[in-house]
């Protein structure tokens, strides 16, 4: 692991707008290791949904997938178990070559990383300072913000359409000096989807010298495309994977960044893992090479999801549509009223965003799960 910054980010840190007494900040962080950050650790945001439940409680608050890890990769992960004491690092090798091909990129187009918040957060920290503004929809997943807010760097939260999409000509023209423009789709917390086109658009008349990160953690549940393409384009681009959704793999730890070499060598400069823990890696590779998981699993997410939000539109609860594995509801009052009166009734919801303070967010669980879920709803809103 890196633990300073070279000549080159230093300059690159001036040049960008921070003080002297920021670098100053930005490298003594560094130096005492990415674990010590106060937004790095994995992970950062479902801390926000952490809460002290009953062991019997259900728990859809953290859009963790219960289904967990797939046949293939349970199998892996117990056999690569008795090698634990070996530096295995060509497993994550592996990982990285089947990824790149399955994506029709080249190898060095990809990084391996124990998840995603560790790009989230270091293209937060290369591309942004002072000068240069995040740029995110509102409400978004709020990682980046926290690593922005943490170097001082500016965020400018642009609201989204009236039909929940990002609006993209909103956030090209959020600030002419902006330095990342994050995009979640389909969007956490609402599980609503931004067109190709759009996202194209955006990449296309972004201010100069911004870079778009798009995180695809949850494109697999959705039928959405993937954005692939523009990397292999060599544009502004870096682009978010991760094994913690659809693959359920939360706590095993994997997950990808996909952009131009010398924008992931830049990623790189804060924060360089040298070891990924093993079994993430072989639970990561199976799962990719497990033809129907994605199909399969996209299906019986959706089915569990329909039936809930049809459940909403029955008991005339105003709901955002989704195609992710959360979805938000309207519950007229302050959202955490809500969250609390649930916990009551042992059902553990997500959490509330400031912009929209009457909803709640709710992760797609099991299909018992969400029964449970309806019937206390029912309860707590009669």
């Amino acid at each position: 692991m890196n633990n300073v910054l070279t000549d080159e980010q230093s300059k690159d840190a001036l040049k960008r707008g921070f003080s002297r007494r920021n670098f100053g900040r930005i490298a003594a962080m560094m130096g005492a290791g990415a674990a010590a950050l106060p937004f790095y650790n994995e992970p950062a945001m479902a801390q926000l949904s952490r809460v002290d439940a009953p062991p019997d409680a259900v728990m859809i608050n953290s859009n963790e997938n219960p289904l967990g890890p797939c046949t293939e990769a349970r199998n892996a992960v117990h056999e690569i178990v008795a090698q634990g004491g070996r530096y295995l690092f060509g497993e994550a090798d592996k990982v990285r070559k089947t990824l790149s091909e399955q994506e029709g990129l080249k190898g060095n187009y990809v990084r391996i990383y124990p998840g995603s918040s560790a790009p989230l957060h270091q293209s937060v920290i290369a591309f942004t300072s002072p000068e240069k503004p995040l740029i995110m929809g509102d409400p978004g997943y709020e990682a980046g913000a926290g690593a922005a807010a943490f170097i001082g760097s500016k965020v400018i939260r642009v609201p989204l359409t009236s039909d929940y999409r990002h609006d993209v000509k909103a956030m090209a023209a959020a600030s002419p000096n902006a330095g990342l423009i994050y995009i979640c789709n389909p969007n956490n917390p609402t599980g609503t989807l931004t067109p190709k086109s759009e996202l194209e658009w955006i990449v296309a008349n972004k201010p100069k010298g911004a870079i778009v990160l798009l995180d695809e953690a949850y494109t697999h549940i959705s039928e959405a495309p993937f954005m692939s393409d523009l990397v292999a384009k060599d544009k502004d681009v870096v682009i978010l994977r991760t094994f913690s959704k659809i693959y359920g793999m939360a706590g095993l730890r994997a997950g990808a960044a996909l952009g131009r070499p010398d924008l992931l060598d830049k990623l790189d400069g804060y924060s360089k893992l040298s070891m990924l823990p093993i079994t993430g890696m072989v639970a990561a590779q199976a799962s990719l090479l497990s033809k129907n998981l994605v199909p399969e699993r996209r299906k019986m997410i959706g089915a569990v999801r329909e039936d809930c939000l049809n459940f909403l539109e029955k008991n005339r609860f105003k709901y955002v549509p989704s195609v992710s594995n959360c979805f938000m509801v309207d519950v007229k009052r302050p959202g955490q009223e809500i969250v609390s009166a649930m916990m009551k009734e042992k059902v553990v919801i997500g959490r509330v965003w400031k912009a929209w303070p009457t909803y709640v967010r709710v992760t797609v669980g099991l299909p018992d799960e969400m029964k449970k879920f309806q019937a206390a709803f029912l309860k707590v809103m009669a």
